[in-house]
């Protein structure tokens, strides 16, 4: 069980590590107020934004997200399993 609890922190590691690459990659929508005051006109990225690297890379920080907390409720599992 000690080795599972390696494995499971070297991919939580690892997983951080990505998570933080992927916001950094992220624009920010810096639009907000001004954008909705002033009718911010469509252009064709505002209409095909899910096609969009943007979106691809907040598509894959959710999911790493989604993935690192499982695994983090897992490890701890594994670790009062361990404990006991």
């Amino acid at each position: 069980m000690e080795v599972l609890q390696i494995i499971l922190g070297v991919i939580l590691g690892i997983l951080s590590i990505a998570i933080t690459v992927l916001v950094l990659f992220q624009q920010g929508s810096r639009a907000g107020l001004n954008g909705a005051i002033s009718g911010a006109a469509e252009t064709f990225l505002s209409k095909n934004k899910a096609r969009t690297a943007d979106a691809f890379f907040k598509r894959l920080t959710t999911i790493a997200a989604i993935v690192f907390f499982v695994l983090a409720i897992a490890a701890t599992i594994v670790a009062t399993v361990i404990a006991k």
